[in-house]
């Protein structure tokens, strides 16, 4: 890319990518070394690797940023890069999520 195709994303708060294809490439390479430590027979390990393998070789194959922004199908590339920013930060712990099993279920509860 030789320079910023658009000088806004006309979103509040989401400035211009000017290195997405980098930007990507750090993301989906985090995602994947975090799915590492789920077991790989977990269907959201297995899911997830899937979908992360697939939108890499998208980013690999298309150098052109407006031609990447549809098959990816995640709006603007910059708003690609949130999605996996914030999916490459996530813990997977379910202790974390779940919380604490508290005790028994109320008598009348189903």
């Amino acid at each position: 890319m030789a320079g910023l195709l658009r000088k806004t994303t006309s979103l509040v708060g989401l400035a211009v990518c000017e290195g997405p294809h980098e930007s990507l490439r750090v993301s989906y390479t985090k995602i994947l070394d975090v799915l590492e430590q789920i077991p790989k027979n977990a269907a959201y390990s297995k899911y997830i690797e899937w979908i992360t393998n697939e939108k890499w070789g998208m980013v690999k194959a298309e150098p052109d940023v407006e031609k990447l922004e549809d098959p990816l199908q995640g709006g603007q590339l910059e708003e690609v890069i949130l999605q996996a920013e914030k999916k490459s930060g996530r813990k997977n712990d379910t202790s974390e999520t779940m919380g604490a099993f508290s005790g028994r279920a109320p008598a009348n509860h189903w």
